[in-house]
């Protein structure tokens, strides 16, 4: 069956313009300024000596097996002046080793 009908217009598309693309000044091309170069440098002095230390293999195994050592204390429960003795020779074992990381032995 015909209609009178009128078929309703499609919608118009929008136009689709590139946007401008922002100018570069001088400020944003140039780079961090000295001063905040400066300020995001890491301090080079005192922490790379104990960073150096903390990354060879007997510092790391020691202080991981001292805290292994100190974490079965725990697992296992504290029963006896036993189990107290080895969580202070654990904890004396950690104590030493942080102590050694961060005495300077000639670095």
């Amino acid at each position: 069956m015909l209609t009178d009908r009128a078929e309703a217009p499609a919608p118009a598309t929008p136009k689709l313009t590139p946007e401008p693309t922002p100018r570069l000044t001088p400020e944003l091309t140039s780079g961090p300024t000295p001063e905040l170069t400066r300020e995001l440098t890491p301090k080079r002095g005192r922490m790379a000596p104990v960073l150096r230390r903390a990354m060879r293999i007997e510092w790391a195994g020691q202080t991981a097996a001292s805290l292994c050592w100190i974490a079965s204390v725990f697992a296992y429960g504290i029963s006896s002046r036993g189990d107290w003795l080895q969580l202070c020779a654990a904890s004396a074992w950690l104590l030493a080793n942080t102590v050694a990381l961060a005495k300077a032995k000639g670095d």
